[in-house]
């Protein structure tokens, strides 16, 4: 079967998984495309690649294409986010010295409650707290920022710092952070490097987060329909075939490879079964879907969780929040996204648009065809985000 090549870029991540794996599985071919997966070296020149037509889509920060909707880093080339490739999949982590102060003032690390975490960091630490982070609009950021304001942490000075997420292990060495929130492999790295602990998932903080998205221009969107489609399949495909537990360790050998991640299955391994090693003295934590990458209607692209995004962002940018959202809502193409998998048997929520952090478990809703199984969607400070008009 001939195919078309698709140029597409990536950040050598586990929750590149949904593109790796349609890549290496086929479901690429099947739907008469072929992947080319280009590894970028930073999120800035990822987007670049992106927005200048280097390539055709990308996996993506989530707040990426809403910032650029709201005029804000720099680069104005409009993107849809056609489907969230993940949710959720980010830790937290602090050096050892502060790990150190952790224990010593009895914190026990229970993975769960991070209002408990935040007060307990917010005692260990010092006057002024530095974080690093992969890029200034991720949703690495708004978790930390949610977090802070709404724990004891909100007492101190945090200053949030960019580092590339391969040398997040080696600032925390170096001293230029005293803690971190990154995407996995790399959290585990710097425990398994002797100079970081794990403190919290970002699952803890919001359960139900858009960590990543598969972006496209408008315009290639508009002008390829027959490509996106092609594209959108074989990366919901992926995301079918990861949500079976029988696929898990296939899935890390695919993403340890030279080509991809480059590290060790086992640490990929962590990610994807939600098993994790938290401190250089082996403690053990799970945490249940720590990213996922289908069920509970994952790669739903809610229109909600853009409003959510720019609200932050609105506030923060003094940019008004009301237009902030209407112009996020866009971004998120929950019409694209039931347009192009239509045919596949895909079960879509029969509304854009939910209330973020109402579903304290579980709940079935109605579908396009029936209904569907949303997964638990909670803050931690149990408050309702409801979207404006």
């Amino acid at each position: 079967m001939r195919t078309v090549t698709l140029p597409v870029a990536y950040m050598p991540l586990v929750d590149a998984a949904p593109l790796i794996v349609a890549r290496e599985m086929g479901f690429d071919h099947a739907e008469g495309v072929s992947l080319d997966l280009r590894p970028a070296p930073s999120w800035s020149s990822l987007r670049d690649m992106l927005a200048f037509g280097h390539v055709d889509a990308a996996h993506l920060l989530s707040p990426v294409p809403v910032a650029m909707a709201l005029g804000l880093g720099g680069i104005a080339t409009p993107l849809s986010a056609v489907s969230v490739l993940s949710l959720n999949g980010n830790i937290i982590g602090v050096g050892t010295q502060l790990a150190g102060r952790l224990t010593d003032q009895g914190y026990g690390f229970d993975f769960t409650d991070a209002a408990a975490a935040g007060a307990a960091l917010a005692k260990a630490a010092g006057d002024v707290l530095v974080f690093g982070v992969p890029f200034p609009f991720s949703m690495h950021v708004e978790l930390l920022r949610y977090w802070v304001a709404g724990t004891e942490l909100a007492s101190k000075q945090v200053e949030i710092r960019t580092v590339p997420p391969p040398l997040m292990a080696q600032a925390l060495a170096g001293g230029e952070i005293d803690a971190f929130c990154v995407g996995e492999p790399w959290g585990s790295f710097a425990v398994d490097d002797s100079v970081g602990a794990l403190l919290l998932p970002g699952k803890a903080i919001w359960t139900c987060a858009p960590e990543k998205v598969l972006a496209v221009r408008n315009d290639w969107a508009e002008t390829e329909p027959h490509l996106l489609r092609s594209l959108m399949r074989a990366v919901w495909r992926a995301g079918r075939w990861l949500s079976n537990t029988d696929s898990r360790t296939t899935a890390s050998e695919m993403l340890s490879r030279k080509t991809y991640l480059n590290v060790s299955p086992e640490l990929i391994d962590r990610a994807i079964m939600g098993e994790f090693t938290i401190s250089a003295r082996g403690e053990q934590r799970h945490v249940d879907g720590f990213v996922e990458f289908f069920d509970g209607a994952a790669t739903f692209p809610w229109r909600s969780q853009a409003k959510w995004i720019a609200h932050q962002l609105a506030q923060r940018n003094g940019l008004d929040v009301s237009t902030a959202e209407r112009q996020a809502a866009c971004v998120f193409r929950s019409d694209l996204y039931r347009r192009e998998l239509f045919g596949l048997g895909v079960e879509t929520p029969g509304a854009s648009e939910k209330l973020e952090g109402a579903l304290p478990e579980s709940t079935t809703v109605a579908s396009t065809n029936g209904s569907l199984v949303l997964a638990p969607n909670v803050f931690f400070d149990r408050r309702i985000f409801e979207p404006t008009g």
